[in-house]
């Protein structure tokens, strides 16, 4: 309750009454007669039942309430380690209550602060809000928290929620990275400010329209001044060890906050697969099949840090600055291939290895400048950004091919090098407008360019002299220039029955892409229109029913334009497509929550127009397996979900959901049409358990299962994810010990097959998912602050991507 009674001093500390007239005083004092600093002081209307006002102790244990009228209240004064103080006061008129002796609280001080509440789930129309402030879940990394947030599945670097990649803003603001560094920036990103995450499945006009799924998390406001601090480390153990050590600092004071976050990672993964091709004749039936056993390893180094800055000029500009800044100065990829051709009968015809070895290295480095202007009603926002973003790839193969007697036959080799270079500029206004109490009018207007620079050269080498030789079909430039002007505005209402919100976004968008080698230009010019509507109807206080409404768009990652190929050996190649254009879907919910939140039960439906996919395609002539990504003539998903959270009592809760859903893909490869459907299922299952009479120790078992499935035209068997952590809070609960074990069943390794016209493949890939990680956090400093630590993004960013691997 203790932190109960601070968060809500917090939160009444935000504003300032009108009207009021008296104040009451005093200095809170230890036995050694020393004021206590940051004691918490909480005023009560007399029977206790309403949080009046608050405030904290200064560096010499004095408060001062001010503005209280004439009535009756009750004050109550408590601090960690000490029994709470209450009294009753009849205030006439100013009042000095001299000094208050708070006691020892001889049985807290050995233990650890019991942690009383218990995570909750509160569905909206729009949205899943997941409470976890005061929760053991703050112990952990966000990571954490969101693989234990009700409808988001953290598998690896991907973040997804029902089958989409969300896009994670913190604190309204759009983390800037792409999928592997964000999940590193979340790993290495204490929890312990987060107040909730919203899971917000049908946005607003004020996020941007690729915004199709949001995941907002959602940071405690940080009042108090002061200094705290972290220091984090994980050794996690797979096929290879891996390692990464964190600190987090903040400090704040009248005039300003700083945060900033650093995280350093060093990892060795590995990948294992076996790919077959079954290559056709032109009957379509078997001519020849190659299988292939690889073996990949990856070394990296990763620099991560994240950094905010608030000014607090006076009571209605804020000025901030923030940064993220991901630095890998180290990586390397090593592939060991050996392919087996065997004929229609399963006769050994001939063989081939290949060893591929890359070194990278990479920046990205985003900047936000943020000014907030409060008005007498409403507030104003201007936003600037900047992100500059550079990849390079160094990559050499080198192949060797043997006969049908398994002789050495001859050998070939090539080198490429490849740099992507991209700026982003973006600036927003955003203006908001309280109607009355329940009613807000948002409205505002955006514009980014973005300048990406690629280029590929390949070299062919002549194993015996050395000698490189530019392979002009395989070498090319790429210029890409994209301008994308926005403007909003959206309505929401409130009441007691009814939760209303509507609004319209229009974005015009202007894109040319140049290919040097090959002159083509490639420009898009559109105007688009994506509405959205929420509405939901409270029918008692147990009982509500909702729909809601988005269209969204999806535009092409900057590396998928890129007309280039980048080959893992000569016959497996990955490509680009810069004919690619944005996919467009429309998404529609009905549902209705039973039971006060107890059981939740939806039906929905996606139409996705031109859905990008990246698939395997052979080509039966040159034996070449090409990976490409293409956008789709048709892709609709609909579906049914049951989701149900509760206690099981007040150390074990439950969260379980099961989909049932039906996707269906179709398009034409140039040889009619191809249609497939596959009804599937989706279910998860997770336990939350409190132990010890100090809620010290906590743990989570997580199983996730997906059946057969269908994506891009391939069939994905079953997968059964799962994993176990553990939490023990320890030394005055400054300290923090993990352990997490993943994979328990070894059932998550992805299988997948291709069958349609004249494609025939399949793969099975066993991912460096089985792990153990054991992790330690200590933090110092006033451990009771709240952080101002947050990330902010374009929706440009989020398009930026690794070279293909």
């Amino acid at each position: 309750m203790k932190f109960i009674y601070i968060l809500t001093v917090l939160l009444l500390c935000s504003y300032s009454s009108i009207g009021q007239e008296y104040t009451v005083s005093g200095t809170i004092i230890d036995a050694n007669n020393k004021g206590i600093e940051f004691a918490t002081i909480i005023v009560f209307n007399e029977d206790q039942t309403e949080v009046l006002h608050g405030t904290s102790t200064d560096v010499n244990g004095f408060f001062n309430l001010n503005n209280l009228d004439r009535n009756i209240y009750f004050i109550k004064v408590s601090f960690i380690g000490y029994q709470s103080y209450e009294q009753k006061i009849v205030l006439t008129g100013s009042l000095d209550l001299k000094t208050i002796l708070l006691e020892d609280d001889i049985e807290n001080l050995d233990q650890v602060t019991v942690t009383a509440k218990k995570p909750t789930l509160i569905r909206e129309a729009d949205r899943l809000v997941f409470n976890i402030e005061n929760t053991a879940l703050i112990e952990g990394s966000m990571l954490q928290v969101l693989k234990s947030t009700p409808g988001v599945l953290v598998l690896g670097d991907e973040i997804t929620v029902k089958n989409s990649n969300p896009t994670v803003y913190i604190n309204d603001r759009k983390v800037h990275l792409s999928s592997d560094d964000l999940t590193q920036l979340l790993e290495g990103s204490s929890a312990n400010s987060i107040k909730s995450i919203e899971v917000i499945t049908n946005p607003s006009a004020r996020y941007d329209a690729e915004s199709g799924v949001v995941l907002n998390i959602v940071m405690s406001k940080n009042l108090i001044a002061g200094y705290r601090g972290s220091v984090s480390t994980n050794f996690t153990q797979g096929v290879f060890p891996r390692y990464d050590v964190g600190t987090n600092h903040f400090f704040k004071n009248k005039d300003i906050s700083f945060n900033v976050n650093y995280n350093y990672s060093k990892d060795k993964l590995n990948r294992d697969s076996e790919d077959t091709v079954n290559y056709l004749d032109d009957t379509n039936a078997l001519n020849e099949s190659w299988r292939s056993l690889t073996n990949r390893n990856t070394w990296k180094e990763t620099h991560n840090l994240n950094a905010n800055f608030d000014y607090f000029i006076n009571d209605s500009n804020t000025l901030s600055v923030s940064t993220n800044t991901l630095y890998l100065p180290y990586f390397k990829y090593s592939i060991s291939n050996n392919t087996e051709i065997t004929d229609v009968n399963n006769d050994f015809l001939s063989r081939f290895t290949a060893d591929n070895l890359s070194r990278d290295n990479k920046y990205n480095i985003g900047v936000d400048f943020n000014f907030k202007h409060d008005l007498t009603k409403g507030s104003l926002i201007v936003n600037g950004h900047f992100t500059t973003y550079n990849y390079e790839r160094n990559q050499g193969v080198v192949s060797n091919f043997f006969d049908s007697n398994n002789d050495f036959q001859n050998v070939s080799a090539f080198n490429t090098h490849a740099n992507q270079d991209t700026q982003i500029l973006a600036a927003k206004l955003d203006y908001s407008l309280p109607i009355n109490d329940n009613s807000e009018f948002e409205a505002g207007i955006k514009t980014s360019n973005i300048k990406t620079e690629s280029d590929i050269t390949q070299f062919d080498i002549d194993i015996t002299t050395g000698t490189e030789t530019i392979d002009n079909l395989n070498s090319d430039v790429f210029d890409y220039d994209e301008h994308i002007y926005a403007a909003y505005a959206n309505y929401a209402l409130n009441t007691e029955k009814w939760s209303i919100n509507a609004g319209l976004r229009a974005e015009q968008t202007n894109i040319e892409g140049v290919s040097l080698s090959t002159s083509q230009v490639n420009t898009q010019d559109y105007l688009e229109w994506f509405p959205n509507a929420s509405v939901q109807y409270n029918i008692s206080d147990t009982y509500n029913i909702y729909a809601n409404y988005k269209r969204s768009i999806t535009r092409p990652g900057y590396a998928d334009l890129n007309p280039f190929q980048f080959f893992l050996n000569e016959s497996y190649v990955i490509s680009g497509n810069p004919n690619l254009v944005p996919t467009f879907t429309d998404h529609a919910v009905i549902g209705t929550t039973l039971f006060s939140d107890l059981l939740t039960i939806e039906a929905y439906y996606k139409n996705f127009d031109g859905a990008i996919s990246e698939i395997p395609r052979q080509n039966n002539d040159t034996n070449i397996i090409e990976y490409i990504s293409v956008n789709f003539d048709k892709t609709i998903e609909f579906g049914f979900d049951f989701l149900t959270y509760f206690n099981v009592n007040e150390r074990w809760s439950i969260y379980a959901v099961t989909s049932f859903y039906n996707f269906e893909e179709e398009t034409n490869f140039g040889n009619g049409f191809v249609k497939q459907d596959q009804w599937s299922n989706f279910s998860v299952l997770q336990n939350d358990w409190t132990f010890l009479k100090d809620n010290s120790l906590n743990a989570t078992f997580t199983l996730t299962y997906s059946s057969k499935n269908l994506q891009a035209f391939q069939t994905v068997e079953n997968q059964l994810f799962s994993e176990l952590a553990i939490s023990k809070t320890l030394l005055k609960n400054k300290g923090v010990l993990s352990l997490a074990v993943s994979d328990l069943f070894n059932m998550q390794d992805p299988e997948a097959s291709t069958r349609y016209q004249n494609q025939f493949n399949s793969s099975l890939r066993d991912v460096d998912t089985r792990y153990i990680k054991l992790g330690f956090r200590y933090k110092f400093g006033n451990t009771r602050l709240q952080t101002n630590q947050r990330s902010s993004n374009t929706d440009e960013r989020d398009r930026l991507d690794k070279a293909k691997n």
